[in-house]
């Protein structure tokens, strides 16, 4: 188990340097995903931002997720679910833009007066505090390749395999520190998985100023 995000962050940066990844921006998912992100950005001395995505949530059950949109509206539906649950065109065009809303309104909150990076020929590091299902994850990664990335690798503290191999196929690699067999949710590979506020979270972007 991590003790905390800032511990797993610091796992996770050491981890990439032994891979031979050297990223030239970090951009972590809020909230959780910040005291990794910082971990890692130090260790490579490079600038820290942030990229989010909101889930599409099916009809009458908003919790599983049909597709996920990023704040620049780069989306990702998963087609197979779609077709089996028959969602029509109409709900998922009006999901697509709450959700990609709600992610601009995220992004704009954390930046506050910061213009975005320029990511166009960088190696971006995505990260976050770990990965579930990978909906908002894969949503980020191809955020990320829209904005000129030329390498974008995901680095997590923990995730279930079946769900990495699957954002591999989107990512240009994947490291995860912790790839437990039995996996239930990313809290319970940490000792402290305590909410991280708004306020906190938006310390992390300043500490590197």
């Amino acid at each position: 188990m991590f003790d905390d995000r800032e511990a797993a962050g610091r796992e996770l940066a050491a981890l990439l340097a032994e891979r031979g990844v050297a990223p030239d921006v970090v951009l972590a998912v809020p909230r959780g995903g910040l005291p990794v992100g910082r971990m890692v950005a130090d260790r490579f001395d490079v600038p820290l931002d942030v990229v989010a995505a909101k889930k599409l949530g099916a009809p009458g059950n908003p919790e599983l997720a049909i597709g996920a949109a990023a704040s620049d509206g780069t989306v990702w539906v998963n087609d197979d679910l779609v077709a089996r649950l028959g969602v029509d065109s109409d709900y998922l065009a009006a999901e697509r833009e709450r959700a990609a809303e709600t992610a601009r309104e995220k992004v704009d909150a954390y930046r506050a007066d910061r213009p975005p990076l320029d990511l166009v020929g960088l190696t971006v590091a995505v990260v976050d505090d770990g990965v579930a299902t990978g909906a908002t994850t894969r949503a980020c990664i191809e955020s990320v390749r829209a904005m000129g990335a030329a390498r974008v690798v995901l680095g997590v503290p923990v995730g279930p395999q079946d769900t990495l191999d699957e954002l591999a196929g989107v990512a240009d690699s994947v490291v995860c520190v912790e790839t437990p067999g039995w996996f239930g949710a990313v809290g319970q590979a940490y000792r402290d998985f305590s909410q991280v506020s708004d306020a906190d979270a938006m310390a992390y972007l300043d500490d590197g100023e």
